[in-house]
């Protein structure tokens, strides 16, 4: 079903997010100046993204996707527009509240697994419930991802899709709010593809857990509760899922 546009909740950009809602955007806008040359990577960007809901932006490579999830990130900051999480104002506010937002509320997933390879997979997670308020255990969260007997191996000694499950536990482990995923299969092949997709589908049902995930494939699109296509830095459409397919079901 098309999205029906009255979803939009027309609220005053100097508010915080309605009721219900993790993120509040309006109007965002993001140019990267290159010499002489300005390049629009957002363009007038209007969005709600519901609490606890999964989420797929959609978007060829250039489509502005990865610009966006870094400003919901509050990785990278946008020229104008506003974007609020819950209460919180994230384009009025400084970098140590940034920093403050982003080791607090939020889990980051990318496409490479970015774990250290002297550590085990247990110290790898161990290394964000250190410095975190509430941590869930390490040995907890890599039992939430199907890794509970890969405790103490090393990133060498584990396929591809282990390792990017170990990154979803590490992520989890601080107990986020909001999940940010940039293509997190992009790295791995179809079988390893579909494991980590289960892992995530598993976290935002058993935890809540709102998740974003950013990829040009279209086929994970069909897990999603909405899909946000993207194009030259707009929003082009967003369509809610009747019937939600299960990672198993997915074929690309």
């Amino acid at each position: 079903m098309a999205w029906n546009q009255q979803h939009l909740v027309q609220a005053d950009v100097k508010t915080a997010a309605p009721s219900g809602v993790s993120f509040h955007v309006r109007n965002l806008s993001k140019v990267y100046g290159m010499g002489e040359v300005e390049v629009v990577a957002l363009q007038s960007i209007d969005l709600d993204l519901y609490d606890g809901e999964f989420v797929v932006i959609l978007g060829p490579s250039g489509s502005g996707k990865s610009t966006l999830l870094n400003i919901l990130g509050g990785l990278d900051v946008p020229t104008s527009g506003h974007v609020y999480f819950h209460d919180r104002d994230l384009t009025h506010t400084n970098e140590a509240e940034l920093t403050r937002f982003r080791r607090d509320c939020v889990g980051f997933i990318f496409q490479f697994y970015n774990l250290i390879p002297s550590l085990t997979a247990r110290e790898n997670v161990a290394l964000v419930t250190d410095i975190v308020r509430h941590p869930m255990r390490p040995e907890v969260a890599l039992e939430r991802v199907g890794l509970g007997d890969r405790l103490d191996h090393f990133p060498s000694q584990l396929s591809g899709g282990e390792q990017q499950r170990v990154a979803i536990a590490r992520a989890i482990a601080k107990r986020p709010e909001v999940l940010l995923c940039d293509e997190p299969t992009g790295a791995l092949d179809y079988k390893t593809g579909k494991l980590v997709l289960e892992a995530l589908q598993r976290v935002n049902q058993e935890l809540g857990t709102t998740t974003v995930v950013i990829t040009h494939n279209a086929a994970i699109a069909n897990m999603a509760d909405r899909v946000v296509t993207m194009r030259s830095g707009e929003i082009t459409r967003i369509q809610r899922n009747e019937k939600k397919a299960s990672p198993e079901e997915l074929e690309w």
